[in-house]
This record gives C-alpha cells, structure tokens and sequence, in this order.
C-alpha cells in the first residue's frame, strides 16, 4: 500500500469512479426530466388526442360541466363516442375560454385566472374554429408515463450505464499504465542510488529523451550531475591520499636511512648529518602546513580579511622582495600597472602569498637572461582588475596546461620537492583567488613562456 504505483492505481481509481458515477447519475437525471419537459410540450401532448378528446367532448357536451368527472372518471361515458385516452396523462390545468380554471387535477386554483404566462404556454381548444378552453400540462413524473416513454427513458439509462462502465474501465487501465509510467523511473533511481551506494561509482540513471517526463527526467540528470561530482570527489581524494603518502614517503626515508646509518656507524654523528635531517624535516613540515592551509581554504574555514587593497603598491613591495633573487639569475623583473588603478576587494596577505607563489615558480623556470613582468589590467573584465606573471621561460606543453592547479602535478616530472617545492602551491593560489570571488588561469607557449594570471573583484562592485 505505501508503493508509489499503488497509491497512484488507486487514487486513479477512485477519481475515475466517483467521476463516472457522477456523471452517469447526473445525466440520466437531466434526460429524464428534460424527456418529460419535453413530452409537455403543446406539439407533443396533442398528438396522444388529449386536445382533440376534449374538444370532442365539449362539442358533445355544449359545456365543460362534467368535465371534471369526465376526466377523472376512466370507463367510457354513456352517449360519448369519445373518452379521455386510455394513459395516464400529466398533471394539468383546465380553463374555460375566459381563461377561468375549471378543473384541476390536484383540486387546488379551481376558480382562478391563468396568468398570462400560463395562458402563452397553454394548448387552445378549439371547436369549429372557435377556442373555447385551454389545457395547461404540468411536467409528468414517471408514474404518469406510459409504456414507450419508459423504455425509452430505461434504454437510454442501460445505454448510460454501459457506457460508464467502459469509460471507467478503460480509466483504470490508462491510470495503470500512468502509474507504471510514473514509478518505473523512480524505482530504476532508487535501485542505482543503492548501486552507487554500495561504491559502484560507474552506476547513472538513463534518460529516455523526448518521451521521458519532465519532472522524472531533471532528477535523472540532478541525480547523474551529483554522481558525476561525487565520483570526482572520490578520484580526487584518492589521488590525494596517494600523493600525500608518496610525498612524504621520500622525506621520511630519507630521515629513517641516514638514522639507521648513524646508529650503524656508517655515518658519524656530525654537523653536516644533522642539517641534512633536518632539512627534511623543513620539508615535511612545509608540506604538512599547505595541507592544512588548503583544507582550510578549500573548506571555507581560512580566515581572510578582506578589504580595499592598492594592486600598485602590492605589485611593487612583491617585486621589492624577490629583485635580489631576480638579479642573481640575471633575469629582468618589471612592474607594469596603469597610472590609475581602481583598488581592489581582497585580502592583502593572501593576494601577496599568490603573487609571491606565482614569481616563485616563474623565478625557478626563467632561465638567464630572461625576462619576468608583474602586470594589472583594469580593461580586461568589467567590475574586475586582471594582474599577470609573465615569463619567458620554457613553457608548459598543452597537454600539461589542464592540469597545473591540480594537487600534486609536475609538468617536469624530473624536478624533486627539494628543487620544486610542495606541488601544492598552485592549487592554494588557485583556491585562495576563488574564495575571494575572483578566477585563475594560465596561457602558455612551449619554448616561448607563460602567463599566470587572476583576477579579482573592484572596490564597489
């Protein structure tokens, strides 16, 4: 009872047989009355000889004097050829040519006047030309029909009843086939939720296209969206937990190696020794803090403090601080920033952390000679100011370019993580410009350099 198809079998059901019945009842009750209205009618009534007996009789009779007993009296008359016809006749009215009611079947208005209504809708009764009274029929009940009228009125309602029966038949069938309809999507959704539950990651729900219903057929594709997420979710944090475990396998080797070698007297404990332990130990502790840096970032819980910054000055100390190193590999280092620049909506510290992760690795594949530009455009994107690291190093390849703010990812696959830090600072930069409401990118060319760049919000927009 609590299946969906079930429910909806039978509330179709029901609808379809308190409709049918509704209607059925309905219609049979107006066509009953309306056939009966209609039998009243002057041009129906007639043609059964009511007028006409009356008529006769009133010619007969010379009067309407015992028309009462005439009409209410059923075996013929001696010396009348012409009785009231042998049926049950409706109600009805008998009024002199004055228009003076003289008999009345249910003995109330003898004496009264037709009104002028009654007297339109009143058949004459004329004699030799002459209108000498009116009969007024009342809408007969169904007592007062006879034989042909009531089969006729019992064919139509069997005719009725068989049609509601088929109408309602077929409704059942067709809300059978709806409700199947509408619960087959939903239990094949059911049964790939539990599928990609149970970690078959691969499960999604078909849509059948065109002739799939609208509403079943979003879900469909909310559900495939999502699976489609949480399968990258689950890739992405298994490739995370792979590359953690590596990274810090090398590290901790190292450690563990050179320790066991200075315990076995292969090493002597010495100054040099010492530093390159705890060199590693630098590392580890390096990588263990943008681990955490950007699980904070990437969680929404890095605290920022975010305000109008000046992109000029930024650029300038950041430049300030790396032309020292700039110099030392004989590498060009500008600034080029428009003569007015609007400020910016961001966080200083963390703006300055990107740019200084950005130069860094510009720095660390420009080779001597090179040149280095920190830029920022303000005609680039409405409501937003571009800044820039541009290099004239060796480039990235193309198919390398998806792929650089990924955890982990080395374009050069020879460089370690004591020559080519973490591997994480791109993916902080980029998760840092995000959070921020701002967007990261990079272009580049093999052979020729790259261009880091990012964007972030106006003051005021």
């Amino acid at each position: 009872m609590n299946r969906l198809s079930v429910r909806l079998m039978l509330a179709f059901v029901l609808v379809i047989l308190v409709t049918v019945a509704t209607a059925a009842s309905l219609t049979s009750w107006s066509v009953g009355n309306q056939f009966r209205l209609y039998l009243t009618r002057p041009d129906i009534w007639p043609r059964r000889g009511l007028a006409d007996a009356l008529g006769v009789y009133y010619q007969q009779s010379d009067s309407w004097g015992n028309v009462a007993t005439w009409l209410d009296d059923s075996p013929p008359k001696p010396g009348h050829d012409r009785h009231p016809p042998a049926f049950r006749h409706p109600p009805l009215l008998l009024a002199d040519d004055q228009g003076k009611i003289i008999y009345n079947d249910r003995h109330t208005r003898i004496g009264e006047r037709l009104s002028t209504t009654d007297q339109q809708d009143a058949q004459p009764i004329t004699v030799e030309g002459k209108t000498v009274g009116y009969v007024l029929l009342a809408t007969p009940d169904a007592a007062a029909l006879d034989g042909p009228e009531l089969n006729f009125l019992n064919r139509l309602r069997v005719s009725l009843a068989v049609a509601a029966l088929i109408a309602g038949v077929l409704g059942i069938v067709l809300g059978l086939f709806i409700s199947r309809m509408l619960a087959t999507p939903l239990s094949v959704l059911a049964r790939t939720a539990r599928a990609f539950a149970a970690h078959d990651w691969n499960q999604r729900v078909p849509v059948q296209g065109k002739t799939a219903i609208i509403e079943v057929a979003e879900v469909a594709h909310a559900f495939n969206d999502m699976a489609d997420e949480l399968q990258r979710a689950e890739t992405q944090r298994r490739n995370m937990m792979a590359d953690i475990a590596h990274e810090l396998r090398t590290p901790l080797a190292v450690i563990q190696s050179n320790l066991h070698a200075i315990l076995d007297g292969v090493y002597p404990l010495e100054m040099k020794e010492i530093g390159t332990l705890y060199d590693e130990t630098r590392l580890l502790a390096r990588l263990v803090d943008d681990l955490r840096e950007l699980t904070l970032a990437e969680s929404h819980q890095l605290p920022l403090n975010v305000r109008p910054v000046d992109g000029r000055a930024l650029l300038d100390g950041v430049a300030g601080k790396f032309a020292l190193a700039a110099d030392a590999q004989n590498v060009t280092l500008s600034v080029q920033v428009p003569n007015t620049l609007p400020p910016v909506n961001a966080d200083a510290d963390r703006m300055a952390q990107v740019l200084q992760n950005l130069l860094t690795n510009a720095l660390r594949h420009t080779p001597d000679s090179g040149r280095i530009t920190l830029a920022a455009d303000a005609t680039t994107k409405p409501g937003a100011i571009e800044f820039s690291v541009s290099d004239t190093g060796e480039g990235i390849p193309n198919e390398d370019l998806p792929y650089v703010f990924e955890r982990f990812y080395r374009a050069d696959k020879s460089r370690t993580r004591r020559s080519g830090g973490t591997g994480l600072g791109l993916t902080i930069a980029k998760t840092l410009i995000q959070t921020m409401g701002g967007a990261i990118g990079v272009e580049s060319t093999p052979a020729q350099g790259s261009r880091f760049w990012f964007t972030l919000p106006l003051e005021n927009s």
